[in-house]
């Protein structure tokens, strides 16, 4: 199952990313100026992730992605792929275990999380 990673931005808005159950990037959310509007956005995605649309693209360098629309508006963008393969699991994972993921909050850690 993935996850909703909550993370504070440089310019002190917030976004978030799905992770797949191997913890890799799937998506990044938009910004949002307070947390709890990120915390609601996620929250509305995870009742209406059946309502979600793809948008997939090939980019000038070769690579696949695409853009995450909730009820006709801009949502999130995925992470780059390198084949249409990799895309296509990559929306599945989202459709598939979106709506159980958990929700985690590191915006508040002004430590770091993992250490070398």
């Amino acid at each position: 199952m993935g996850a909703f990673v909550i993370s504070k931005r440089f310019d002190d808005t917030y976004k978030f990313v799905f992770t797949s159950k191997k913890g890799k990037v799937i998506f990044t959310s938009l910004k949002y100026e307070l947390k709890f509007e990120c915390e609601e956005a996620i929250e509305y995605f995870k009742a209406n992730v059946a309502l979600a649309s793809f948008d997939k693209h090939k980019s000038a360098g070769g690579k696949y992605f695409f853009r995450l629309f909730l009820d006709g508006a801009p949502f999130a963008l995925s992470r780059k792929y390198t084949t249409e393969l990799r895309v296509q699991k990559g929306i599945d994972e989202i459709v598939k275990s979106a709506s159980v993921s958990e929700i985690l909050d590191f915006s508040d850690n002004n430590d770091l999380v993992f250490l070398d």
